[in-house]
This record gives structure tokens, sequence and C-alpha cells, in this order.
């Protein structure tokens, strides 16, 4: 590629400037512990999100796999069309609610592919962006953790952002984190926040969650809010937990453990415009180079 094309590329991929006072927008980040029937699941699901509002969310966010569990030869067994019992519920309590809702992930059956979906729905009910998983976790820690996705799963295609209100917020989901591109891209692209479902283990969990949600928040300059399924003993595969809301400039604004809960916290898109104004990061970079 040219340099004047990298450079016309990269001048339309510049974030966004603002110059008004920003408003808050209070996050709810739902961590629960997955069964092995669906039912419970959905019935856990609704109780946390009405939590959430309960407790001023305006947005709230479910873990990646929530109604079902996190083992790939159960994906078709869960797998649902868009429309099905998983997805009416999260948009009958997002209307009931008056919430956004960020809706981890599921099983998502299209013909006959299924994919790995987080489905977004606005306060009023409708369904405003969907985010398939581009990349697919497939690992091998001998005697630690073996995971298979790509055995039952399609990788979407496509960037995912939408907007809350005053916040665009980008989505990925768990792996997809491991992948400064695809975060440097929905920054550039205007994100103030990054929402990243999760079911990261009880090997990769406490080695990486953490450095990954603050370094991604640091390198882009935006909020990430991750959000992760607990562990259940009755399972094969032990998620993690500990969910956190990380700000721009690296900092822990709250997390939780390995329990189920709700979190409520706060995206400061003020705070966020500070951080980017006293360290232009963003403008900083040498297109001209890269």
């Amino acid at each position: 590629m040219g340099k004047k094309k990298r450079r016309d590329r990269e001048k339309s991929e510049k974030p966004k400037k603002r110059s008004e006072e920003l408003p808050a927008v209070k996050i709810g980040l739902c961590q629960l512990r997955v069964e092995p029937e669906r039912e419970k699941n959905l019935e856990k699901t609704a109780q946390l999100l009405k939590a959430a509002a309960g407790g001023g969310a305006e947005m709230a966010v479910l873990p990646e796999m929530f109604n079902c569990p996190y083992q790939h030869d159960l994906f078709p067994v869960f797998a649902e069309e868009e429309g099905g019992e998983t997805t009416s519920l999260l948009s009958r309590i997002a209307r009931e609610e008056g919430l956004w809702v960020v809706g981890g992930s599921i099983p998502e059956r299209d013909g006959e592919k299924i994919y790995n979906t987080c489905f977004i729905y606005d306060p009023d009910g409708n369904r405003v962006a969907r985010h398939r998983k581009l990349h697919l976790f497939d690992i091998d820690l001998p005697g630690k953790v073996t995971v298979a996705e790509s055995a039952t799963l399609t990788p979407g295609e496509e960037f995912t952002l939408f907007n809350a209100g005053a916040c665009r917020v980008g989505v990925g989901i768990c792996y997809d984190l491991r992948f400064p591109e695809y975060a440097r891209i929905l920054s550039l692209r205007g994100a103030d926040l990054l929402v990243i479902p999760a079911a990261f283990s009880q090997v990769t969990g406490p080695a990486h969650w953490e450095i990954l949600l603050r370094t991604r928040a640091v390198d882009n300059q935006f909020y990430t809010a991750g959000v992760s399924s607990v562990p259940n003993p009755s399972l094969s595969y032990l998620a993690y937990g500990h969910s956190m809301l990380v700000d721009p400039w690296g900092e822990i604004k709250g997390a939780l453990g390995e329990e189920e809960g709700v979190l409520v916290g706060t995206v400061d898109l003020s705070r966020l415009q500070e951080i980017r104004s006293v360290l232009p990061l963003l403008t900083h970079r040498r297109t001209d180079l890269y």
C-alpha cells in the first residue's frame, strides 16, 4: 500500500473529538454461575438483569455462553435461532426495565452454522447490534485445559459498535480480547467502552484476565468491562469470574470475585475526554510509518 493511500485510510479512522461536557453511564456487570439446565440459567439471567436495573444501571452486560455450559459438544444442543427463548427474554427484560442489554453470548443457530453470538437490545427491546465471536478459542494445555471451539462453531466476520446514548460501545467476546488490532480499530472508530463477555478459565484467568483488560484500556484510552461467569464444580469447564470495570488510565474501578452478583460502575465520558486531552496518545501515532 502506498504512503498516500495509507495516510488517507488512517485519517478516516482518527478517533472522534468531542468538545461538549459528556455524561456518565451506569453499567451493570452481571456475573452468574452457569448451570446444566437452560431454564435455570434464564431464571438467573432475569434476576441479575433486574438487579442491575434496580441498582441504577442504564446498561447491563452478561457473560459469554450464559445460557449453557461452556462445552463445545453442547453448543449444538443448546443452540437457538434469533427470536428463540433466550433472545426473547433479553428483549423483554430490556423493554420492561428500560435497560440497554448486552446479551453476553449464546450458541446461535443460523442455517447449518452455529456462532458464538452476543445480541444487544436497546431500552425499547429492539435488537440494535449483534456480535459474532471473531476469534475461535482452540487451546490444549496438557493436564490443565483443552478447548476446541472450531469443532462446532463458525467465526464471525464483522466489527461491532453501537451507540448507547452518548456512549459508543464496542463489543468483543472472550478470545477477541487477546488481539490488540481489533481493540485498536474499535478505538479509532470512536469506541468509548469495550465490553467483553467472557469465560476465561481457571488457568488463563489468573494469568491474563486483568492484564489484558487493563492493557486494552490504556493502549486505546477507553473503558473496558470484562464480564465472566463463575466456576461451577459440577461442570467440566471451570470459569474464572472476577468481572471488572477498568478506566482509560488503567485503574480498576470495581471488581467481583468468584461469587454470583452484580457490579454497578460508572463509565465517565468526561473523564475519558480528560485523559485523552492530557495524554493524546491516539493523535501521536506515526501514521506515516504504520
